[in-house]
Parts: structure tokens; C-alpha cells; sequence
């Protein structure tokens, strides 16, 4: 069965939303900073390794601004959300404790969608989440990537996209 969902990247300015969307669809990392404003809707095909055999799966991604912060959940732009890469930045601890709040209040609001968690720019430093509340979100729902490497990108879209496959 192949399957199409609409699949929200969420988190603070600059932790790298729209650059692990580009290093996914393009393979390339811009170093010039460009911050988003409002949505920018992206569309990128994969295929999926499941047990049954290969999906593809078309993701709609909605890169959203990162000044939305809480009130996202106030927009219209999560109605028909089938899930959430949400994102922060491995070198400022603030952001990773916001994505850990953002998180858990998509999954309180949009109940039965899928979330992950993704710890972007680890090619600057590798985060220490020891003391860190994860907000509910198991080890396996927090992913680690660096879109200017590329590591963990693909798989974290991949990941994403297979919880939101197996819900349906």
C-alpha cells in the first residue's frame, strides 16, 4: 500500500528545519541562513523497507516558521497533520528542551499522530541529555542528524514516515 501524509517540521529559529528538508530533497546544505517565514510545502517520495515489502510513501512537508513557537497549535496549518519531525539544535540546550515541549504537546493535542524528536548540527557537538525531561518521548522517538553531513537525515524522514505508515 502506498500512502501520502502531511508531515509538519516544527521547533525553534534556527535549528535547522529547512536545512534538513533541502539536504533530504536536494542532498546539499546552503550555509546561508534564510529564515522562514510562515510555511514553505514541500513534497518528497521515498521508499520504505517494511516487513510486508517496499512502500512508497509521499511526504508533504510543512517547513513552519520558527517564531511560532507554542501558538502552532492555535494555526490551521496542523489540521490533517499526520505527524511531526520536531527539531533542535545540539549546541544550544534551550532549543532541545523546547523540542521536548513541543513534542509532547502535539501529541497532547493531535492524539494518535506520530512524533520524533530530531537533534540536529551533532557534527558541532554531540548533546548531553542527561538531565534533560524528555517529556514522555521513549530513547527510540529522539533521533540525532546533522544536515550539513547529511548523517541521520534521510533515516529520521524515513523513521517518521514508517510510524505514520504503521497508524494507518
Amino acid at each position: 500500500m502506498n500512502f501520502s501524509a502531511k508531515l509538519m517540521l516544527l521547533g525553534d529559529i534556527g535549528v535547522g528545519k529547512s536545512s534538513l528538508a533541502k539536504r533530504l530533497m536536494f542532498n546539499k546544505f546552503d550555509a546561508d541562513y534564510k529564515t522562514t517565514i510562515g510555511v514553505d510545502i514541500l513534497t518528497h517520495e521515498l521508499t520504505l523497507d517494511i516487513d510486508s515489502g517496499p512502500v512508497k510513501a509521499k511526504l508533504l512537508i510543512w517547513d513552519t516558521d520558527g517564531d511560532f513557537g507554542q501558538h502552532i497549535f492555535k494555526s490551521v496549518y496542523l489540521s490533517g497533520a499526520s505527524g511531526a519531525l520536531v527539531v533542535a539544535d545540539a549546541s544550544r540546550p534551550p532549543t532541545i528542551e523546547k523540542m521536548f515541549d513541543l513534542s509532547a504537546d502535539f501529541l497532547e493535542r493531535l492524539p494518535g499522530r506520530s512524533v520524533r524528536a530530531i537533534i540536529n548540527k551533532t557534527d558541532i557537538v554531540a548533546p548531553d541529555l542527561t538531565n534533560i525531561d524528555r517529556r514522555g518521548l521513549a530513547p527510540e522517538q529522539v533521533l540525532f542528524s546533522s544536515a550539513k553531513t547529511g548523517e541521520g537525515v534521510t533515516a529520521a524522514f524515513a523513521a517518521i514516515a514508517t510510524d505514520i505508515y504503521r497508524r494507518l
